[in-house]
């Protein structure tokens, strides 16, 4: 190649426009939207959405209604959104996939059992590359959700109890 074709080249190359270093292709965003929209994340991922009433401008922000697990207490489906310091926004790719697939935090906790990861450990690579874009994607929400509470904590919100049968 001459030096003249290769300074064409290069030239050519810097009329394009820049994308951000992280910019998620928008194929795989709208196939995380896809799939987190037949998964249902926003049944357990949305304040309202237990209360009848999603409150969509805070769509994936967490709930506002936990669940009580009899002898593990109650969990609340947590903030999904990139906002840094109520959501995923501090988490890596890798980290949120672990959460997605193995069910755990980034700091070692287990997320509660009412989390679907055995089904969700089933995901191709790409499907759940594809999850982590479009969550990365969706606008930031801040709202931090109340809990986890243990089994002899009060929770401090709405909650959902399991009853076992015969239980009064």
């Amino acid at each position: 190649m001459t030096k003249s074709i290769l300074l064409s080249a290069v030239a050519a190359l810097a009329t394009l426009p820049l994308m951000p270093a992280n910019a998620a292709d928008p194929a795989a965003v709208a196939r995380g939207k896809y799939l987190v929209t037949i998964a249902s994340c926003h049944d357990c991922h949305t304040p309202g959405y237990f209360l009848g009433k999603p409150d969509m401008a805070r769509f994936l922000g967490g709930s506002d209604v936990g669940f009580e697990l009899p002898g593990l207490g109650v969990f609340h489906g947590p903030n999904l959104t990139p906002d840094k310091a109520t959501g995923l926004g501090s988490w890596t790719d890798a980290q949120i996939v672990t959460a997605i697939q193995k069910g755990q935090r980034p700091d070692g906790r287990m997320l509660a059992p009412i989390m679907p990861w055995h089904a969700f450990a089933n995901l191709t690579k790409q499907d759940v590359d594809a999850i982590v874009a479009y969550l990365r994607s969706v606008p930031p929400v801040a709202n931090k959700v109340p809990g986890p509470f243990g089994p002899t904590e009060p929770p401090t919100s709405f909650v959902m109890k399991i009853v076992p049968p015969g239980a009064k």
